[in-house]
């Protein structure tokens, strides 16, 4: 259930402290070295344990994070990512912005039908959690999606790779939250 909340950095990999409503939808965006090391292992374990490559691929995806933007080219460890980036329109800080979405923001680097998938996917929609914003989340399963968009399983986790690489490439244009570095 945490993997599919909004607690979960869908695009970037890892998790987000803690939820801020009691749906798990919204986020506290800070990220914590600590919480995902700790998770990374919990995922590990229950992969292990239940034999579920689905949380073999979450372990996978927290250590990339850390690997990615936790880790100094010394090898050193960050320890936290703030939850406020800028604005570039405002010039002002602003609580989620660098984590969430909108429609429009999804069909630039995926175009029209790769985006359907991602909102599909994601739970994005017009209203979003954040004043027209949306923070990722899974509220529905790969196979609804794939049976929804006609698409064998393995077309879907090949699409849905190739539609985060892009978003993390889109992503990482935007101004990013301050490192605890």
């Amino acid at each position: 259930a945490m993997a599919a909340s909004g607690i979960r950095d869908h695009v970037g990999g890892g998790f987000h402290r803690y939820a801020v409503d009691y749906r798990w939808r919204v986020p506290h965006f800070e990220k914590m070295l600590y919480d995902n090391a700790l998770l990374a292992s919990a995922y590990i374990e229950v992969w292990r344990a239940a034999g579920d490559e689905e949380f073999a691929e979450i372990a996978r995806e927290i250590l990339d994070y850390v690997s990615r933007e936790m880790t100094s080219p010394n090898g050193a460890f960050y320890s936290a990512t703030d939850a406020d980036s800028l604005d570039g329109a405002t010039g002002e800080r602003e609580k989620g912005l660098y984590f969430t979405w909108t429609i429009e923001e999804l069909k630039q680097p995926l175009g029209v039908d790769d985006a359907a998938i991602a909102a599909a996917l994601w739970s994005v929609d017009d209203e979003g959690e954040l004043e027209g914003r949306n923070v990722l989340r899974r509220e529905l399963g790969l196979t609804e999606i794939a049976e929804r968009f006609e698409m064998s399983g393995a077309d879907l986790d090949a699409k849905v790779d190739a539609i985060r690489e892009k978003l993390l490439a889109a992503r990482a244009s935007r101004p990013a939250p301050l490192r605890d570095d």
